[in-house]
């Protein structure tokens, strides 16, 4: 069973506008995605979250609902509740990464947009240097700090997909990389001119409801899921040179990779 440990689950803001079972769920969400709460991990009892936040069985139960209704977690009769485990559909990337459209100056963002016929733009961009997270870290092969690139990209105005680019300090900083435009081609163009050649690319994709500050970035309608997308960029030398996380819509999803919508 989980343990409600110090440092596991925060406490309540009484000064916030919030509401408190918004409040507990939005604590038990974070848990979860800083890997508090491992998936298929079963989480602490009703009555643990009752006396871990003072407040009533309802309340509790409203919290569950919400994380239930994103799909985060599951509840089994008599057993608990439980993390949903999200095991990942994991492929190679596609055309859209070939060299000959970095070799034109297209992204592959651009060479998607193009394929669909729509006016493609990136905003929201933030680029600065960070610890690296475990996983990110894992990734990149024990990478301590990265350069993170954050955007968000758009389809005739409208917000389709986000995304947040890491890679090691030893290969972007000081470079056009870090730049906020890092040319033509992006940053994959700028990597192989630093003389990493990309080799292959691995994409791990699941299927989820979304988080709230994803529902307000790509500005989701009720009930609409999420492609939750991690790639990672590897060069001929076997070294993982980028790690890119990538939510989209699910309608976008279908629209950037051109699958049939049935």
């Amino acid at each position: 069973m989980a343990s409600l440990s110090p440092g596991v689950l925060g406490t309540l803001d009484p000064t916030s506008d919030r509401a408190v079972f918004r409040q507990i769920a939005d604590q038990v969400r974070e848990a979860i995605d800083k890997g508090r709460f491992k998936e298929g991990a079963k989480l602490p009892s009703e009555a643990e979250l009752v006396d871990h936040f003072g407040v009533s069985r309802m309340t509790v139960r409203n919290a569950i609902s919400i994380l239930q209704s994103e799909g985060l977690v599951l509840s089994e009769h008599g057993r608990g509740v439980f993390v949903r485990p999200r095991p990942p559909v994991k492929r190679l990337a596609s055309d859209r990464f070939a060299r000959r459209h970095r070799d034109q100056g297209k992204s592959a963002f651009v060479v998607e947009a193009e394929a669909a016929g729509s006016r493609h733009e990136v905003d929201s961009l933030e680029v600065r240097e960070e610890k690296s997270t475990p996983d990110i870290s894992a990734r990149l092969g024990s990478a301590r700090k990265v350069l993170a690139r954050r955007r968000r990209y758009l389809l005739d105005g409208k917000p389709v997909e986000t995304a947040v680019s890491y890679l090691p300090l030893d290969i972007a900083r000081g470079t056009p990389i870090a730049e906020p435009n890092p040319g033509p081609g992006g940053i994959y163009a700028r990597l192989e001119e630093l003389g990493h050649q990309l080799d292959h690319f691995e994409e791990e994709v699941r299927a989820r409801m979304p988080a709230p500050d994803e529902v307000k970035a790509l500005r989701l309608a009720s009930g609409v899921p999420v492609i939750h997308l991690v790639r990672t960029a590897y060069d001929t030398e076997g070294r993982a040179v980028e790690v890119c996380d990538t939510v989209m819509s699910a309608d976008a999803y279908v629209l950037a990779y051109q699958l049939p919508a049935t």
